[in-house]
């Protein structure tokens, strides 16, 4: 019998929370509260909830943000966590939407413009330093380093938006330089988002990181290696793109690096929420679009890391909350066995022959078979 391929899925430590507070619970799951559960807790939890209710060929990886979740003080305790559990560093980005409004990096304001820059090089610090022994030791599973465009937006229309623009190129090709001066093995990658936690963001398509990384190879000779993008499913869903396209100018580009598998919702005809609705983050669903991407990234053998960027639902327990992780991984799973059974030559015949509806019955039978594969792992 041949053993299943390993498939390489990580869990993000800002999904253990104990509620988002605001308009709902901030302390539903109180036991996930930030004085109960520390980040090598969370890492602990999922060995311990998560990975005996997952197949033997699934490999975990952790991601975290930098300062808020791993820093200096605990960053010894999260390697040696992650080591005793087996899981990986997959993931590590800058949190600088929680410390600088102003643009970040890209602010016009240069002293905040320097402290931003500053918790970029801490994050390659700590992530070369005592993070490193919870690397995997396959360079082609580095971690990546996540720049999420949160921190860089804006909300006045000027000609101002062009030199925060060029300060974006500037301190990113800065970044690059130092951390290939550190050893170059870590993927660096931008997470495009349209809008939050601006009305208008720097970076807001994959298209944008695309030219943005080309740019930079022209202008700063920052070679295009090892940089790209963070797919995030769920940010060009809410502003209506259209993700498997994304995914065809990802892999065009060679820059598909990492994965954040969620949500939207609104394309399974089941969860709502959608184009013009805030960032759900749902966990990943068994529906057709899925199963094209899965389709794509198998074709062009991505072999890294498939982050689950998503949070528990407003009203969901503790138990229930890790009952979202699973059932995302293994919706992932199910997507990926159903495009392995396709029969693609066949697909591509009867749209030659312009016999679309049957080429639309091949897919919706691949739904059927993913959701049966679904229930089968669960």
């Amino acid at each position: 019998m041949v053993e299943p391929q390993k498939s390489y899925h990580s869990i993000c430590r800002w999904t253990f929370n104990s509620g988002k507070g605001g308009f709902v619970p901030g302390d539903i799951r109180s036991q996930w509260s930030a004085d109960k559960l520390s980040t090598a807790d969370a890492i602990f939890l999922i060995k311990q909830k998560i990975v005996p209710r997952l197949p033997a060929n699934i490999v975990l990886g952790f991601e975290v943000h930098f300062d808020a979740e791993v820093n200096d003080s605990n960053a010894e305790a999260v390697a040696a966590a992650l080591v005793e559990t087996g899981l990986f560093l997959a993931m590590i980005t800058p949190g600088a939407h929680a410390h600088f409004a102003y643009g970040g990096i890209a602010s016009l304001d240069p002293v905040e413009r320097k402290s931003a820059e500053e918790l970029g090089l801490r994050t390659v610090d700590i992530t070369y330093g005592p993070l490193k022994k919870a690397w995997h030791p396959d360079p082609q599973l580095a971690p990546t380093l996540v720049l999420w465009n949160g921190s860089f937006g804006y909300d006045l229309a000027s000609v101002a938006i062009r030199p925060m623009y060029q300060n974006l190129k500037e301190s990113v090709a800065s970044l690059c330089r130092y951390e290939t001066e550190k050893d170059g093995q870590l993927y660096i990658c931008f997470e495009p988002k349209p809008n939050e936690g601006h009305p208008a963001m720097l970076i807001p398509t994959v298209a944008s990181a695309l030219l943005f990384w080309r740019r930079l190879e022209e202008e700063f000779n920052i070679q295009r290696a090892k940089k790209g993008v963070n797919k995030e499913f769920g940010h060009s869903e809410m502003i209506g793109l259209d993700h498997v396209y994304d995914t065809v100018e990802e892999l065009d580009n060679k820059s598909l690096l990492h994965m954040h598998l969620n949500s939207q919702g609104y394309n399974d005809g089941i969860i709502l929420g959608g184009p013009g609705k805030f960032d759900i983050d749902h966990g990943t669903r068994v529906n057709g679009m899925n199963i094209a991407i899965a389709g794509l990234i198998q074709q062009a053998n991505y072999s890294r890391w498939k982050g689950h960027d998503m949070q528990p639902r407003p009203y969901d327990n503790e138990d229930q909350a890790i009952d979202r992780v699973v059932r995302s991984i293994l919706s992932w799973e199910a997507c990926e066995r159903a495009a392995a059974e396709i029969n693609y030559r066949e697909l591509i015949n009867y749209l030659q022959n312009r016999e679309t509806a049957k080429a639309e019955d091949i897919m919706r039978n691949a739904l059927i078979e993913a959701q049966l594969a679904f229930n089968d792992m669960y």
